[in-house]
């Protein structure tokens, strides 16, 4: 037997096995997980008049707290990814969710803009755990044929974060006139419970029911050796992983796009008022979720990531250019859901189940943090090269069709991937 074999067969003798219903634990702790992080990013915008009054803050300022707090989750991604795979997964996430849930309770009590500034960033560091040693774990514990499927479901926190944030910061603090510290000491309390569950809860190597027949031909061998790791350059070094990388850049990208720019598009260049500007926007998060998990079903059904790639992502650029393009106000709405069927959100399971498939099992941690860092460096781009082009043009319609440009180009570099082809790691 080959050493990658014997590594695989290491790696079951080390495992616990559990129940053909593990997986579904593993599936409502990460999604829960999902939505306690895009509640903690978007708590923030609703009271942002209320903290610019309190710290006396212009525009410029107030921009510097999300781009700190992305900076420091995109850079930490591949080192916690690392860390994960060295020292154990579910270690790395719980040690960022109890850090995530302290910096935001202390946002709460900052007493100045530098500190909360300060406080914001290693928030950003506690979310940064959480992406590659997550999709490790659910991709090793979730069935092969639910596999796709599974990772939508956990997706969907991100929807439900995304709503929850603004409602939780919009009820409070706008309708009910409470201190806009007041979400922050909230938040914080389900964050560090959830980190403490995930620990306690999950196991760090599972043998699926699938697996079993394995661990009954090996049980008689011997000779066995540790899972085979692989340094982050070789990583990068696999062409199907590069590519996928490339790929999610520019699908992130119009999404950060829509999720910062929309609000303003939709008051500013479309004429929408009062409450239906944050209806509107939410139909994006909202309709992804039955596009995630229907895409996601047909995706582990089909098994081609081509296909749903040339599916997906053309109605997504077209979605995108009509944002900006349509002035009829039944026809934006379509678009917006559209996109939200289509877009980041639907498509990223399948890039995932992809980068999972491509990637070494020992490393699979670093492989995925290498996924969503590259994917994440947009949300540090998006905003401020649309801005700047708003300013330059005096309009964000140039800043939507780069967007979609960006998906066109995405998917012309994933089409030179091998589907058929895994290559191995020497």
């Amino acid at each position: 037997m080959d050493n990658a074999n014997k590594g695989a067969v290491k790696y079951i003798h080390t495992a616990t096995e559990v129940s053909d219903k593990y997986w579904w634990k593993v599936v409502i702790l990460f999604t829960l997980g999902w939505a306690l992080m895009y509640a903690d990013r978007t708590i923030l915008n609703p009271i942002m008049p209320q903290l610019a009054q309190e710290f006396n803050l212009s525009n410029s300022q107030l921009g510097l707290v999300n781009s700190v707090f992305f900076l420091t989750y995109a850079v930490t991604q591949i080192p916690f990814g690392v860390l994960g795979d060295k020292y154990g997964r579910k270690l790395v996430i719980a040690t960022g969710f109890i850090l995530f849930g302290v910096m935001t309770f202390l946002s709460g009590v900052a007493s100045g803009f530098g500190i909360f500034m300060i406080y914001r960033a290693l928030t950003g560091v506690g979310e940064g755990a959480y992406y590659g040693p997550q999709y490790a774990l659910s991709t090793e514990s979730i069935p092969t044929k639910n596999l796709t499927f599974g990772n939508a479901i956990i997706n969907s926190g991100m929807a439900l974060g995304t709503s929850g944030g603004y409602l939780l910061s919009s009820k409070l603090v706008l309708e009910n006139g409470e201190h806009w510290s007041r979400p922050f000491f909230i938040m914080s309390i389900p964050t560090v419970i959830l980190g403490i569950l995930i620990f306690t809860m999950l196991k760090e190597k599972v043998v699926r029911p699938e697996d079993r027949k394995t661990v009954e031909q090996t049980a008689h061998m011997d000779s066995e050796e540790p899972v085979k790791k692989v340094s982050l350059v070789q990583i990068f070094k696999n062409r199907n992983l590069l590519l996928t990388f490339i790929m999610c850049f520019c699908s992130l990208y119009g999404f950060f796009v829509v999720v910062t720019w929309l609000p303003q598009f939709l008051q500013i260049e479309r004429g929408f008022e009062g409450t239906s500007v944050g209806f509107i926007a939410s139909l994006v998060p909202w309709a992804s979720i039955p596009g995630a998990i229907l895409f996601a079903r047909l995706s582990d059904r089909f098994k081609r990531t081509k296909i749903f790639v040339y599916t997906l992502v053309p109605v997504a650029m077209l979605s995108i250019f009509s944002i900006a393009f349509v002035t009829d106000r039944t026809l934006l709405i379509i678009a917006l859901v559209l996109y939200g069927l289509t877009g980041k959100l639907a498509l990223d399971p399948i890039l995932v189940a992809f980068v999972a498939k491509n990637a070494p099992k020992g490393s699979l941690s670093t492989a995925l943090s290498a996924y969503n860092f590259i994917g994440m460096s947009s949300s540090i781009l998006a905003p401020y090269v649309t801005g700047w082009i708003t300013d330059t043009v005096g309009s964000m319609q140039i800043g939507f069709y780069l967007s979609a440009g960006l998906l066109l180009l995405g998917m012309i570099v994933f089409s030179f991937t091998k589907e058929n082809e895994v290559k191995a790691f020497s």
